[in-house]
């Protein structure tokens, strides 16, 4: 189905299932207070989140306050506290670690706050919902255009070398990810169709903390010297998103000969990243449509702050223009404790269908040199 950007709200539903605290009558007339929790400032896609999730809100008639916490995790968790203390109505964070909020998340169930763990699943049982995108089909699209744009069924006996770079540990969705694209490669692996000729194959040596540009850029670098200096060929490096893939692609052009021949992949759509897939030096990014993951959120939301109970309703019954599924199988908060999630369905972009895919649906906008700027 063609995604487009939903800039309206969709209409209010009855749904069943799923006992959150429930706003007061008086402020559910007057809109509530709406806490949001962005990671950082410093990786582009947050600023799009935060953005998206603040215009839904408010154009629906919330008050909102909106915080960004410089990736460090004592500063989240101050934030939230503030959030509280500052009444908010319903909390919609999405983590730094994943693992470091339980106690804070506990602090909003004290207080009958209902707790949105957004895009980066929270393991705490406070949390009531989770929504992200399909974080496992994120890699198994990057893994599967390596299959496609290799043509490895039809290799023979030929081999390609493929080096993997991977996320934060501290986010749950890395693994994901990281594990979506190795596992749907394997079987190519396992056959000697792709090689890692460093040997780097699991997730904690492949991880890159913070995502961090400069840090994906340095294990390049050296992976590249240790393993390529001898005119070794590298066909593909896989990365997990669009940050590290822009450290990656750096240090290929300024440490690697056969530069013009490596096949790099990303997620998110980054401004610097859509251009260098304009450029030809990154050959696709997994593209996560935020603005119909905030529409999600708000009606998720409302839905809770009303006090019914939800179910895959919510998607049946409104007016979304996009894939989503309601999974309530896939992701635990803590063992044996699975929690409720809307998961959106990630697409693949390349040179060939950016235009049909971020500027056709107005989330990008173009210039006169084909590059693409997002939308304002």
């Amino acid at each position: 189905m063609k995604k487009k950007l939903v800039l309206a709200m969709a209409a209010t539903m009855a749904i069943t299932s799923c006992a959150v605290p429930v706003l007061a009558d008086d402020a559910a007339a007057e809109g509530g207070k709406i806490g949001i929790s962005m990671p950082t400032q410093s990786l582009e896609r947050w600023n799009r989140d935060g953005s998206y999730l603040e215009e839904q809100f408010k154009a629906a008639g919330y008050d909102v306050e909106l915080t960004y916490s410089d990736n460090e995790t004592d500063r989240q968790v101050n934030d939230i506290q503030n959030l509280i203390s500052d009444g908010v109505n319903l909390l919609v964070v999405a983590a730094i670690d994943g693992e470091a909020l339980n106690t804070v998340m506990d602090e909003a169930a004290d207080a009958g706050i209902p707790v949105i763990a957004y895009d980066r699943l929270i393991k705490s049982d406070a949390v009531s919902y989770y929504i992200s995108f399909d974080n496992y089909t994120v890699g198994t699209l990057q893994g599967q255009y390596v299959i496609d744009t290799l043509d490895l069924d039809n290799a023979g006996d030929k081999t390609y070398n493929i080096e993997f770079t991977a996320g934060d540990p501290a986010d749950n969705n890395a693994g994901y990810f990281f594990n979506g694209a190795y596992d749907t490669l394997k079987p190519y692996l396992d056959a000697g169709t792709l090689n890692v000729v460093s040997g780097q194959t699991d997730f904690d040596s492949v991880a890159t903390a913070a995502w961090d540009t400069q840090t994906a850029l340095e294990r390049m670098q050296n992976i590249l010297a240790s393993y390529y200096a001898d005119g070794t060929q590298l066909d593909v490096a896989l990365c997990s998103n669009d940050s590290t893939a822009l450290g990656v692609t750096q240090a290929i052009e300024s440490d690697y000969a056969g530069k013009n021949d490596v096949l790099i992949t990303g997620q998110d759509g980054d401004e610097a990243n859509l251009a260098n897939i304009v450029d030809g030096k990154q050959s696709m990014t997994v593209y996560k449509a935020v603005a119909n993951e905030a529409v999600v959120t708000l009606d998720l939301a409302e839905a809770m702050l009303k006090g019914d109970t939800i179910d895959d309703s919510l998607i049946t019954n409104s007016k979304w223009d996009f894939d989503c599924a309601y999974d309530t199988e896939s992701y635990e908060t803590s063992e044996g404790h699975k929690c409720p999630s809307f998961l959106l369905v990630p697409t693949v972009v390349t040179k060939d269908n950016m235009k049909e895919e971020l500027v056709d649906t107005g989330y990008y906008t173009q210039d006169d040199d084909g590059y693409l700027h997002p939308a304002q």
